[in-house]
């Protein structure tokens, strides 16, 4: 069986079983891939103590998505040559063979190593999977089709955190990796048993082998300058300087090979098209937030309000029902064309969630901080499942896989920057606050370069060992020293709480731009 090319623009149709069988199995693989992406949110206060590294707290996902974000293009356009099977199979061994070694890292160097390996093999597996649904369904099926695949990829968003607070809690975080292994396994299994094994007809076009080359540079560079300023390196330092220069530079070289290549990887020519254009502009300005919330809010609900990695995991529910919400909502009402309205409405929804997200304290309530991610996760899923259906159905069929890719591709480059950029933010704001909390007397009765130990890698707020051993080093001063340690562990809780409103306060101010970009969308 192969692509029909033809103006009805899908492929040949499956039989009803075929195609439910085969929807089952990229459902699962986005599962899959969805679950690697935010797995670890409650699992990263655990691995912070283990391995140390607060500074680089962001590192492991930030490292993942980067990858991800590399992958996606490339694996857009290469499966409009070669077809979606061949890269289910590619991306799903690739995220075994990235995570079966994670049982023995020993520093947070080897696991950012490691999550760049899972980050490819994921990348590949969401952009077939995602571009697969085109395959499967005709333009008025899309909708629907989409729905409930947004409603799959953010339950994983849920199930993701939950199952790794559990294994945490009751075994070790290395166990999320070993799941990922046998998932895996599973999932491969399942695609070489249902997915057609299509292949589109070969235009005869050389690859674009040096805009590949290129996208690969500039992407990395640019994330990596963003991800090393302020952890230990100014904005204005040599280093960052010259790594951001040399990526915006292989960003000028790539965008000129792409309007000169015979097939480019990233064909500029789609953005031509008014619904891919400002698609991308929606996915940028949503997806800021998104991966902030899923890795933010368990830190909260953690250090702040001392919640278990499975009680944060299992918080993020909410989060998760409000998106299968809006993407079955938006994906029923598709049908009738309104991109625009339901653009609008998802955009309000999630920077009105995330903005009272930035507002929690210790006093808030679960069922407070509950409907603040049900009321995010309705706008997510809302922009995200709108997006998609939009682009795929404005570009012709031959050019569904690089169109479906770029927005995949765009949102996972604003989730990168987002997160190493928010990670500066909480950075830097909690050491701020928590030198401004505490007293004088406090700061002399401190050992030397404790104070810049504590603003730098607060463990103290998830140790209970740290924070005896804080309560034995400052006993010595007597009643002094008691009450030296509760100003300590008081400051340290007021300025993680600050530092993380802080992060969602910046969230909510640039999500707020998607209603703005919403109204240019074409119905």
């Amino acid at each position: 069986m192969r692509f029909d090319n033809s103006s009805t623009g899908h492929a040949k149709p499956l039989s009803r079983r075929q195609r439910t069988a085969a929807a089952t199995g990229v459902m699962s693989a986005v599962f899959l891939g969805a679950m690697g992406q935010t797995s670890l949110a409650t699992a990263m206060p655990a691995i912070v103590a283990d391995l140390g590294g607060f500074d680089r707290y962001t590192w492991a996902m930030t490292a993942y998505l980067i990858a991800s974000t590399v992958a996606t293009p490339i694996t857009g356009r290469l499966s409009d040559i070669y077809g979606r099977r061949v890269f289910f199979v590619i991306g799903l061994a690739i995220l075994v063979v990235g995570s079966a070694p994670v049982a023995w890292v020993a520093t947070m160097a080897q696991l950012t190593a490691l999550r760049v390996v899972q980050g490819i093999g994921g990348g590949i597996i969401m952009t077939a999977s995602f571009v697969a649904i085109a395959d499967l369904f005709a333009p008025e099926e899309r909708g629907r089709a989409q729905g409930v695949m947004g409603a799959v990829l953010f339950l994983a968003t849920v199930v993701g955190p939950v199952l790794a607070g559990i294994l945490t809690d009751h075994m070790s975080w290395r166990w999320i990796f070993a799941v990922n292994v046998v998932a895996g396994l599973l999932v491969l299994l399942v695609i070489l048993r249902t997915f057609p094994a299509v292949r589109p007809a070969d235009d005869g076009r050389a690859l674009d082998h040096a805009g590949m080359a290129t996208l690969v540079l500039a992407v990395t560079l640019v994330m990596v300058a963003v991800s090393l300023a302020g952890e230990g390196h100014p904005w204005t330092s040599p280093q960052v300087v010259g790594v951001l220069i040399f990526g915006l530079a292989m960003t000028a070289v790539f965008m000129r090979i792409e309007s000169r290549a015979d097939a480019p990887v990233m064909p500029l020519d789609i953005y031509r098209y008014r619904s891919v254009a400002v698609g991308v502009a929606l996915s940028v300005l949503a997806s800021f937030s998104l991966y902030a919330t899923v890795l933010f809010t368990p830190l909260f609900l953690q250090s702040v309000q001392g919640l278990s990695a499975t009680g944060s995991g299992g918080i993020l529910a909410p989060l998760g029902g409000g998106v299968v919400l809006g993407a079955v909502a938006s994906g029923q009402l598709l049908s009738g064309g309104r991109h625009r309205i339901l653009a609008l409405a998802g955009g309000c929804l999630m920077t009105v969630g995330v903005y009272l997200l930035s507002t929690m304290n210790p006093e808030t309530g679960l069922y407070g901080a509950a409907a603040y991610l049900v009321m995010a996760g309705a706008g997510i899923g809302c922009i995200s499942t709108t997006v998609n259906v939009a682009v795929q159905n404005a570009v012709p069929f031959a050019m569904v896989g690089v169109a479906t890719s770029a927005v995949m591709f765009y949102r996972l480059v604003s989730g990168a920057l987002g997160l190493a950029v928010l990670g500066v933010v909480l950075a830097v704001q909690f050491a701020s606050r928590f030198e401004a909390a505490i007293s004088d007397a406090v700061k002399t009765a401190l050992a030397p370069g404790q104070l810049d130990a504590l603003k730098s890698d607060p463990r103290l707020l998830d140790d209970p060992a740290a924070v005896d051993a804080l309560r034995e080093s400052l006993a010595e001063a007597g009643p002094t020293g008691v009450q030296a340690a509760r100003e300590v562990l008081g400051g340290l809780n007021d300025a993680m709480n600050g530092a993380v409103g802080d992060a969602f306060a910046l969230c909510a101010a640039v999500t707020a731009l998607s209603v703005v970009a919403a109204l240019f969308l074409e119905d």
